[in-house]
C-alpha cells in the first residue's frame, strides 16, 4: 500500500461558521481572517495505490458551477486534482474507487463534471462509495444543509450506474487495512476512513476535525447540525487517538497535513505536525 496527498486547491469560509462560539480573538491566532473575516482552508484529498486499486478519498469542490457560486468561495492556489494526479503519473481514469466522506460540496463537488451540456462522473472506471444513511440524509435534505446538499454534485452519481454503499456499520472493513468509522455531529453518518499504514494507523478527519486549530473539544463549526454530538465524537475521539498514538490527517487545515497527539493541562492537543510523505 502506498498513500499519496492529492492537493486540489484552498477556499475560503467565514472565520466565525468555522469555529462556532469560538471568540474571533481566540482563533484568529491559529486561523487568521482577512478583511472579510473569510479565513483560507485546504481541499486535501488522499489517494490509496493498494494493490489493483487506486482509492481517492473525496474530491474537492470541482469546477463545474458557475462564477456567481465560486464568487462565494474564493478559490485560489496552484493546485488542482488533475495535476496533483499528474505529477504522481496519474489520470482520473485510473481512479477505481471514490470514497465520499460526505456529500458537501467541499467534498463532492469534484465527483461530476459537465460534458456537452450534460452532467458525467468525473471518474469514469470508478466505483463511488457512500452509505445509505446519509444518502438518503443528502437527497432529501434539510433547510440547514440545503446550500451545501447539492443535487447536481449528488444525484448523477446514482444515474450513471456507478454507487455502491459501505454497509453502515461501526468499524466495517472497506478494504483490507481500511476500516470505516461513522460519525454523525456534523452530518448524518459522515464516514471517516481509519488505514492501517506501516504499523501506524492513519484517521482522515474530514470535517469531524478540519484543522489543528479545531482540537479543542469546544471548537465546533456552526455548519454542524448536532454540536453537542460533534463534542462528545471528539472527546471520544480524541481520547482513543491519543492513547493509540494516531496520525490524523487533515483535509482542511491550510497548513499542516498530519499531526500526532499528546496530552497537556488544558487537554488533548498537537504533539508534532509533519507531511504524509514523511510517515
Amino acid at each position: 500500500m502506498k498513500l499519496h496527498t492529492i492537493d486540489t486547491g484552498y477556499f475560503k469560509l467565514d472565520g466565525g461558521a468555522m469555529f462556532g462560539v469560538v471568540p474571533k480573538t481566540i482563533w484568529q491566532r491559529s486561523n487568521p481572517a482577512d478583511e472579510n473575516n473569510l479565513c483560507t482552508w485546504a481541499m486535501r484529498l488522499l489517494l490509496i495505490e493498494d494493490g489493483n486499486r487506486l482509492i481517492l478519498i473525496d474530491t474537492g469542490i470541482g469546477n463545474k458551477q458557475d462564477d456567481k457560486f465560486f464568487g462565494h468561495y474564493y478559490l485560489h492556489g496552484n493546485d488542482s486534482l488533475d495535476s496533483s494526479l499528474g505529477k504522481l503519473g496519474f489520470h482520473r481514469n485510473d481512479i477505481t474507487d471514490v470514497f465520499l466522506t460526505h456529500l458537501h460540496f467541499d467534498h463532492c463537488g469534484g465527483a461530476i463534471v459537465r460534458e456537452e451540456q450534460k452532467l458525467v462522473p468525473s471518474f469514469k472506471n470508478a466505483t463511488f462509495w457512500s452509505n445509505q444513511e446519509h444518502w438518503s440524509w443528502a437527497i432529501e435534505p434539510n433547510d440547514r444543509e440545503k446550500a451545501s446538499f447539492l443535487k447536481e454534485n449528488i444525484l448523477p452519481i446514482q444515474e450513471s450506474g456507478q454507487l455502491s454503499f459501505v454497509e453502515h456499520k461501526e468499524g466495517v472493513q472497506f478494504q483490507d487495512n481500511i476500516a470505516v468509522r461513522f460519525v454523525y455531529g456534523h452530518t448524518d453518518a459522515m464516514m471517516l476512513p481509519q488505514i492501517r499504514y506501516k504499523n501506524k494507523t492513519i484517521i482522515y478527519c474530514a470535517d469531524l476535525l478540519p484543522s489543528v486549530g479545531h482540537l479543542p473539544v469546544p471548537y465546533v463549526m456552526a455548519y454542524d447540525t448536532r454540536p453537542l454530538e460533534t463534542l462528545k465524537e471528539k472527546k471520544v475521539f480524541l481520547q482513543e487517538a491519543v492513547d493509540n498514538n494516531y496520525i490524523l490527517f487533515f483535509e482542511h487545515d491550510p497548513v499542516n497535513e498530519c499531526c500526532t497527539l499528546t496530552r497537556t493541562e488544558k487537554g488533548v492537543r498537537v504533539d508534532e505536525v509533519f507531511q504524509l510523505s514523511e510517515i
